[in-house]
């Protein structure tokens, strides 16, 4: 097969891949499976996000450094035993509150990436006392609930605040999307669609700020199709067939 024919297929098949999230991407309330966060450094923490039928590693790095990492003990900053229709951390899309005491602190300003060894579905990112700092991520998401009785929601564990989105123009194409607030704010976001990887900065130093992340399910769990990949090489399956076929049903001449 020529390389015409392949980068047709290729991109026949991420088109396909593209518009089948879409169509499946329309969240509804379900449980979260979050964040074990297990090990780590000043600049890096690994941990996993078991499914149901998968467990995925999750590995965090952030040059500047962390404030402190949770591994399931010390305080619950998350209040999880909190009836979960007031969090600040569910919603009409999160069923459950984050595990308790697992989490990462943050204190410096700038870049930091989490990776996720399978792609996964709908993500969620929970913020704990987000006040005097800021994220600015590289993907867009929806603000699903704070800890602010304008959300009908009761207080985070430091206080009440709400919080909004700010989408910066970077020019030529590019956008930042801020995470923002006012007051104190502790609440949780979405990211909507496949992902292997999450980025953002820190707009500020702030000792501290914290955080996990959750998701729906792996991407073959929630969407039901294959990845990208997956999906490209089997493009390119259908296409040698109907090639082949093309080409042995074509009349021969004298």
């Amino acid at each position: 097969m020529n390389n015409s024919l392949f980068n047709i297929c290729r991109t026949a098949a991420y088109m396909l891949s593209t518009l089948l999230i879409l169509g499946a991407s329309s969240a509804s309330a379900s449980p979260i499976y979050w964040a074990d966060w297990q090990s780590g450094t000043a600049t890096q923490v690994n941990g996993t996000l078991t499914t149901a039928t998968s467990t995925v590693n999750l590995t965090y790095t952030n040059p500047q450094g962390i404030a402190f990492l949770q591994t399931g003990t010390g305080t619950d900053y998350f209040n999880s035993f909190q009836d979960p229709s007031i969090s600040p951390y569910t919603s009409n899309v999160v069923d459950n509150t984050p595990t308790p005491a697992e989490m990462i602190a943050l204190q410096y300003a700038g870049n930091q990436t989490l990776t996720f060894s399978e792609v996964i579905a709908n993500p969620v990112f929970s913020y704990v006392s987000l006040n005097g700092n800021g994220y600015a991520f590289d993907q867009d998401f929806d603000i699903l609930s704070f800890g602010d009785a304008s959300d009908g929601n009761v207080c985070g564990y430091w206080g009440c605040g709400t919080s909004y989105k700010n989408v910066v123009d970077l020019g030529g194409g590019n956008f930042e999307y801020q995470l923002l607030g006012t007051g104190e704010p502790h609440g949780t976001i979405q990211f909507t669609g496949a992902f292997d990887s999450v980025s953002w900065r820190s707009l500020s130093n702030e000792y501290w700020n914290g955080f996990t992340v959750g998701v729906q399910g792996t991407a073959v769990e929630v969407f039901g199709v294959p990845e990208p990949s997956a999906l490209a090489l089997l493009g390119l399956g259908l296409a040698g067939i109907g090639f082949s076929r093309k080409k042995k049903s074509k009349p021969t001449t004298l």
